[in-house]
């Protein structure tokens, strides 16, 4: 909203107001605003979330300090889609199709989270929403997410064109002041095409998987691409959820993925860096670098509160909807085949649950009685088992994660 406000101002030559076409100011202040709606407000809704009794349920698992934890606040996600949703809609540009496309994701995944804390608090059913129900929202949010993508006019990539050998296509293009440059040539495309980590000049069509079968049938990738997408969401916001188990785990996490993908959606929406780096240029995209810095700020900020011993948690509202938020801006920025590397915390929380439970049934069937690999599933409560400190695991998967975020960037360049 004040990107409009200020754009009128800078037309009527008010000094100063031309800062806000500046991706890099909006993007600052959205992470303060984002920072100070956690601090200020979030200590309110801490103790309106304990005035309702909205306390967390906790099941005694034999882990140290953890039924120290029972009564404490959940729903907490609400501090945080508050600090990612009302920053974006003060400074980004309201008529973007890709901030539409992520208000729409954080809003719905965040809607399927709460309606899932809500059943477990107010309900008293420790189930929470019923799985099918859960997956459905996922899948929901899935293709919509896909559909926009896909079919939206406005969502396009353009990617430099080679010829037979490998060799850049160029073009000459005359310059302001009349000379004459040699420029590549980029083409533009729709979102079927994506980024392939550590290969040159080399990227994916979703096109393939259906190109070998015929023309007419190729034409049908929509469907191919929207599974993709309904896949990706399902998983990564999943995979948050799973991570969300210690305080300050997820938090943590997500905001050092979140800092990771602010970096690349700068780069991809600016032609230099994007020529430079050799990598795909997405029109339009530089306003998701203003999401992601309130989705940082909101992180950080969240951590205020969530940090080891925790005064709230984030409860599926969060959980689910900053993975959904880590999916989709990925997806966007052509960067989903990065998650397993990126998201490396969030794939082996998940792997060690499907190990576990797959494991223990196999042996089960096999030997009558059921083993496991881990001590407890997810795997930051193997570590638990094992006597560490909740801090200390917390930390060393906030180093990880950081680890996986500077090896996710230096594939810019090691290709």
């Amino acid at each position: 909203m004040f990107y409009y406000l200020f754009e009128y101002l800078d037309k009527m030559d008010v000094a100063g107001a031309g800062v806000f076409q500046y991706i890099t100011f909006r993007t600052a202040m959205a992470v303060i605003t984002s920072l100070i709606i956690s601090l200020l407000f979030g200590k309110r809704i801490i103790d309106y979330l304990r005035k309702l009794q909205v306390g967390e349920t906790v099941r005694d698992l034999g882990l140290e300090g953890q039924l120290q934890k029972q009564g404490t606040p959940t729903m907490g996600g609400l501090i945080i889609l508050a600090a990612i949703v009302i920053p974006t809609l003060l400074f980004a540009k309201l008529h973007n199709t890709y901030i539409w496309l992520m208000l729409i994701s954080t809003v719905g995944l965040g809607a399927i989270g709460f309606a899932d804390d809500y059943i477990k608090v107010f309900k008293k059913d420790k189930a929470g929403l019923a799985g099918r129900f859960k997956i459905v929202g996922q899948v929901g949010i899935g293709i919509i997410a896909g559909a926009i993508l896909y079919f939206n006019g406005e969502v396009t990539i353009k990617h430099k064109v080679y010829d037979e050998q490998g060799s850049v296509i160029t073009e000459q293009v005359t310059l302001e002041d009349g000379s004459k440059v040699n420029r590549p040539q980029w083409e533009e495309t729709g979102m079927t095409k994506t980024t392939i980590p550590f290969v040159k000049n080399n990227e994916f069509d979703y096109r393939w998987v259906l190109d070998w079968m015929g023309e007419k049938v190729a034409d049908y990738t929509w469907i191919i691409y929207i599974l993709a997408v309904i896949i990706i969401v399902t998983a990564v916001s999943n995979g948050a959820n799973m991570t969300d188990g210690l305080d300050g785990l997820a938090g943590g996490t997500s905001g050092i993925i979140g800092l990771t993908l602010a970096i690349f959606a700068y780069l991809s929406s600016n032609l230099i860096f994007a020529d430079y780096l050799n990598i795909m240029f997405i029109p339009n995209s530089e306003e998701l670098v203003i999401f992601m810095g309130a989705f940082v700020g909101a992180c950080v900020g969240f951590l205020w509160y969530n940090s080891f011993p925790a005064q709230v948690f984030m409860g599926d509202t969060g959980s689910l909807a900053i993975g959904g938020i880590i999916a989709v801006f990925a997806l966007a920025i052509k960067k989903e085949l990065l998650i397993p590397i990126f998201c490396g915390v969030f794939l082996v929380e998940n792997l060690s649950v499907m190990l576990q439970v797959g494991y223990f049934k196999y042996t089960k069937n096999k030997y009558g009685e059921g083993k496991r690999i881990f001590l407890m599933a997810p795997l930051h409560h193997h570590y638990q088992k094992k006597g560490l400190h909740e801090s200390k695991i917390v930390s060393r998967f906030w180093i990880v994660g950081i680890m996986l975020a500077v090896i996710s960037i230096i594939t810019l360049k090691l290709r």
